[in-house]
Formats: structure tokens, C-alpha cells, sequence
């Protein structure tokens, strides 16, 4: 029997496969996702949308960026340091994300890339994405190496001095230095209360108070240089003496009588800062924050080597500096990292330094091990 051989034409053949291809449904979970500005102005439907978690919306216009107080909604941005409202997409986060994606229990999630599959509707009146289907990214309480990988590249494998020398390095290209006035509102938000949005949580004390008692009175909280400023006589200049770093909320009172000693154990209780004990020539804080301040030596120790016109700060063991450029204990300094390892509150301030001001990270709280490595 002869065979029939079917001939298609070519033009035939495209048509064929154009039918074909306009039976196909590609799914929305399928598609490439969108950046936040391409769901701000594609608002209806369902898609995938990525982009950095910044903050809490809490109404149409507003973000919290620190002192989260729930686990509802996140904001999400093109830029980890965006600010201007309008320029993301507020995300809900429903029962099944909250432990993995919310921000009161994830803090130092802010800065991590996310991709969120919903629907792009509104929330809050303002451009959204709700009844999410799908949230991935970093996941539950993210390491706090996390989102700081490639930004210490240069130090990897490194160890002594040439790892001092390569974060010196890391954390000194391209700062951003705010004024010292600037600090004042600065503070308002780095050193924020979880629990009272109104209030700043202050260093030694630990007692929480309003935003608006800053100021110079008794009662009131103003900055304090725990690398004090006369150590290396740096003042409060663009620099170390405006460095966010290492300048918290305190009591007057109490920033008055840490004065600018150094750092150590023992000594008599402090009034008005349970926890804290002084002598002539030292202070030791609470427990709470012993590491936060031996971390913020340590930073202040790498970051100000002497090339930038202000002086080179260097940690030594002694409780008698002073105003040289010199802060001890290390010893003690060595001994409170240790005990007193980051927590998530530290890991977030360090994360709103960083994004929202002044776009440099102490690497001690993201690598705490380095302290050894380097001054041990």
C-alpha cells in the first residue's frame, strides 16, 4: 500500500501553534514578579511582587520604621532605604506569615528581600497587595549575617589586623554624616521603644521616656558619647561626634555622672540607673547592655584610624586615659561581648543606621566572633 505523506506549510504550521499557545493559561504564581513600582501603577488582580521589607505602614501615609508593634503589615520597597511612602506597597500578612514575616516578632527583617504573591489591591487607602497566597524570602527570624554577606566581602578570610584593616575600610566608603542636631531626631527612631512609639528607651537606665523631654534640664534625655568625646577631643563635629554608632539617649543626670570615664567593673550603685555602679575612674553598666557598649567601643576603634582628619581611637586596658585618644577596659570590654551577645533590638538599630541614615553597619553586631579576631 503506498504511503500518504501529510505536508504543512510553514505558514500553517505557525498558525497551528499560535492556537495552541492561546489555549495556555500560565498561572500568575508563574510569571515574572513585579518590581513595587510595576504593582503600584498594576493595581487589581493577583501577582507576584518582590521587594525590601523598610517598615510597619500604619496609615495611608505613615511608616514605622523602628518599635514595631505588631505583626499585620509590612511596607516594601524598589530601594532598602526608601522612606517616601509613595513609593511602596503596603503588604498584608496574614495568621499564616505573622511568626515568619512580621515585624514585631522579626525586627531585623527590615532590609531583607521578599517576594509576596496576592492580590494588588489597596490596603490601608494606599497601593497594596492582600490575602497573600505565597510569602518567601528569608524566612523566620533571619541570621543576623543575613542581610550583610556582601557588604563585608572584603573581610572574608581575614583575621588580626588585616581584617581591622579591611572593615576600617568596608565601614568608612561612602558614609553619609548627619549634623548634630540631626541626632536628636535620630535617636527618636533608632533608640525607639517597642512598646511606646512616643518614648525612647534610654542606655543605662533603661527607663523609657518621652520623645519630646530632650533637652539639657534635670528630667530630661540628651546624647550621650559613650566613646567620650574627650577621648581624642573630637567634639561634636561631623564624625565621631555625631556618629550614631555609639550615641544613645540618656538621663542628664545620669550621662553627667558616667562624665567620661572608662569602662570597667565594680565600684558604688548608681541612683536613678539600677544596675549601673561608678568609682572615680570607671562605670559599668547593666548587664542588659554590657555588650551594646563594648560593641560601640570596638566600632568606634576601626572606624576612626586617624586618616580622616580626627584622631586614631584605640581600646587599651587602662581606666586612666584621660583625654587621650584611648578607652579601656579591654579586658573587661573583651569580657561583656562575650556574656552579653546582640539581641534582636541591637541587630534593628543597627539595621536603621544603616538603611535610613547614615548607610555604614558596625560589624561586631553582625559578627560579634570578630571582636577576638581583632582585639583579643
Amino acid at each position: 500500500m503506498a504511503r500518504r505523506i501529510l505536508m504543512v506549510t510553514a505558514p500553517a504550521f505557525a498558525g497551528f501553534v499560535a492556537l495552541l499557545l492561546s489555549t495556555i493559561t500560565v498561572p500568575a504564581s508563574a510569571a515574572a514578579a513585579l518590581t513595587v513600582a510595576q504593582a503600584i501603577s498594576s493595581q487589581g488582580g493577583t501577582g507576584s511582587v518582590v521587594g525590601y521589607v523598610v517598615g510597619e505602614p500604619t496609615a495611608t501615609n505613615t511608616v514605622r520604621f523602628s518599635g514595631f508593634t505588631g505583626d499585620t503589615a509590612i511596607a516594601i520597597a524598589d530601594s532598602r532605604t526608601e522612606t517616601g511612602t509613595s513609593r511602596m506597597v503596603y503588604v498584608q500578612v496574614t495568621s499564616a506569615y505573622r511568626t515568619s514575616f512580621g515585624l514585631l516578632s522579626n525586627p531585623s527583617l527590615i532590609g531583607e528581600q521578599i517576594t509576596v504573591t496576592g492580590s494588588l489591591t489597596a490596603y490601608f487607602s494606599h497601593a497594596g497587595l492582600k490575602s497573600p497566597t505565597a510569602m518567601s524570602g528569608s524566612g523566620a527570624t533571619p541570621s543576623p549575617t543575613a542581610s550583610s554577606d556582601a557588604y563585608y566581602a572584603a573581610a572574608s578570610g581575614k583575621s588580626g589586623d588585616a581584617l581591622k584593616n579591611a572593615l576600617h575600610t568596608i565601614i568608612s566608603t561612602n558614609v553619609t554624616t548627619i549634623s548634630y542636631d540631626a541626632v536628636w531626631n535620630a535617636l527618636k527612631v533608632t533608640d525607639q521603644d517597642p512598646s511606646n512609639a512616643a518614648n525612647v528607651v534610654l542606655l543605662y537606665s533603661g527607663i523609657s521616656r518621652s520623645k519630646t523631654l530632650n533637652g539639657g534640664n534635670s528630667g530630661n534625655w540628651n546624647r550621650e558619647h559613650v566613646w567620650a568625646q574627650s577621648h581624642g577631643d573630637f567634639g561634636t563635629g561631623n564624625g565621631p561626634g555625631t556618629d550614631l554608632h555609639h550615641l544613645r539617649p540618656e538621663d542628664v543626670t545620669i550621662n553627667a555622672t558616667r562624665g567620661n570615664k572608662d569602662f570597667d567593673t565594680g565600684g558604688s550603685a548608681v541612683s536613678g540607673a539600677s544596675g549601673n555602679y561608678t568609682d572615680a575612674d570607671s562605670w559599668e553598666p547593666r548587664n542588659a547592655v554590657k555588650g551594646d557598649v563594648a560593641r560601640m567601643i570596638f566600632y568606634m576603634a576601626v572606624r576612626y584610624e586617624g586618616g580622616d582628619g580626627f584622631a586614631d581611637l584605640e581600646v587599651n586596658n587602662s581606666v586612666s586615659n584621660g583625654s587621650h585618644p584611648y578607652l579601656g577596659k579591654l579586658s573587661t570590654l573583651l569580657t561583656w561581648n562575650s556574656q552579653d551577645p546582640p539581641d534582636a533590638a541591637e541587630r534593628n538599630r543597627n539595621q536603621v543606621i544603616y538603611s535610613s541614615y547614615q548607610h555604614n553597619r558596625n560589624p561586631f553586631i553582625d559578627h560579634p566572633e570578630w571582636v577576638n579576631s581583632i582585639f583579643g
